[in-house]
């Protein structure tokens, strides 16, 4: 008996191995298909090879990024003090993260400084001719008392001299203390504007743990720190030089010792915030990228082991993203870093430019002799380096806290 031809279906395997195949050829005639409708570009030099890929999506993204409040920090320091540079030449934000402009050459930028600082010297110079010209005053007084039966005329005259040049000081002190606020207030919102770019690239680069983990904890820290040095650091750094000049207007009450500790208790804290502000960041961040890492490794792996066809495709597709996410973030970051450097800069050599003009007075009239207004010119001076202190202290902090977040991003691709 002759069997009959029974019509089987196709098993469920075979259609699925058949079903890759039939897309990659329907993919490759599309491609075949757009290539013979598009006009065929102008040809690209050979030596660009993958790079030319990255730089698309780096200028994408940049592109894209909401970057207007980091712009608008930039484009404000280089309108207060833009002019200090060579020519008055700046670039913008844009020719600085976009890869191939001319950004800030290290030249321009002492060149900048240095004009920068001798115009605060020349501008303040007249108050150190008014606070040596005062001084030297107080002294012919205090020497004509010994030629007058009544000293107590000579001795008003003086002690009306001093008091001139102690509101003179204390006010140049208060000054500097309002540049550092100031300074530090601009790189704390500056740093809460720019943290937010700076994770989204971490999330677009797979640093889900690092982010989760990291940003609460910078940003609380960040308030913390700025919080701490207005409320407490500077207020211990003034009344120590207030108790100092006080000391210095009688021979029989001295607070010296108080002042003294006022002021180890400032510098002492300063200390602990900048180990604890770095130390907690720096091992929380690691440890979060080395975990984002691993993950990274295991999903890459997967994709492209064990999924048919497309998973090579893929992963090779995330690793153009996660580069030109990492070539974003790191020029993203040094940007955050310069302004981060100016906006301390600018400020720390107002105040270094007042404490040397107070040093170089109590340097200047000391050799007339030891005076209480020698004694008020050389607190005021060092009062004020302890005010630069913690504002350089500040500005470490911040600049530490960008790079530990480009590195906590570079750790993890280089862990996948």
């Amino acid at each position: 008996m002759r069997a009959r031809n029974v019509f089987r279906p196709p098993k469920l395997k075979t259609i699925l191995l058949l079903l890759p195949c039939l897309l990659l050829l329907l993919w490759g005639s599309g491609i075949a298909f757009a290539a013979q409708t598009t006009p065929s570009p102008s040809p690209q030099p050979t030596t660009q090879g993958g790079s030319s890929a990255v730089d698309h999506w780096v200028k994408g993204q940049v592109q894209n990024l909401p970057t207007g409040e980091v712009e608008s920090y930039w484009n404000q320091l280089m309108k207060d003090y833009g002019g200090f540079f060579p020519e008055g030449k700046t670039p913008s934000l844009m020719d600085m993260l976009l890869p191939g402009d001319n950004g800030l050459s290290f030249k321009s930028v002492m060149s900048g400084l240095t004009s920068y600082m001798w115009h605060e010297v020349l501008f303040n110079g007249k108050l150190l001719v008014t606070i040596v010209m005062i001084s030297v005053l107080s002294m012919i007084l205090e020497t004509l008392q010994t030629a007058f039966e009544r000293k107590s005329v000579s001795k008003i005259a003086y002690m009306l001299c001093y008091m001139v040049v102690l509101v003179i000081a204390v006010n140049s002190f208060n000054v500097a203390i309002g540049y550092a606020k100031d300074a530090i207030d601009h790189m704390s919102d500056f740093m809460m504007a720019m943290i937010p770019l700076l994770f989204a690239l971490l999330a677009s680069m797979g640093n889900i743990v690092t982010v989760s983990v990291t940003h609460p904890l910078i940003v609380f820290m960040i308030h913390t720190v700025s919080t701490l040095i207005h409320t407490v650091i500077f207020p211990l750094f003034f009344f120590s030089a207030v108790l100092h000049l006080v000391s210095a207007m009688s021979e029989k009450y001295k607070l010296t010792q108080l002042a003294n500790l006022l002021r180890n208790v400032g510098a002492g804290l300063l200390g602990v915030l900048l180990t604890v502000f770095l130390g907690v960041i720096s091992v929380r961040g690691i440890t979060s990228s080395v975990t984002d890492g691993v993950t990274l490794r295991a999903a890459k792996y997967i994709t492209g082991n064990f999924v048919p066809v497309i998973g090579k495709m893929f992963a090779d597709a995330t690793d153009t993203v996660i580069s030109a996410s990492l070539l974003v973030k790191n020029a993203i970051g040094l940007s955050g870093v310069i302004i981060i450097l100016f906006l301390c800069a600018f400020p720390a050599i107002k105040i270094l430019v007042l404490a040397l003009i107070y040093n170089v007075a109590a340097a200047v009239m000391q050799p007339l002799g030891e005076t209480p207004i020698v004694t008020c010119l050389q607190t005021i001076g060092k009062s004020m380096i302890y005010v630069f202190a913690a504002l350089a202290a500040v500005s470490l902090m911040f600049f530490l806290a960008v790079t530990i977040m480009l590195t906590a991003g570079n750790v993890t691709v280089m862990m996948r």
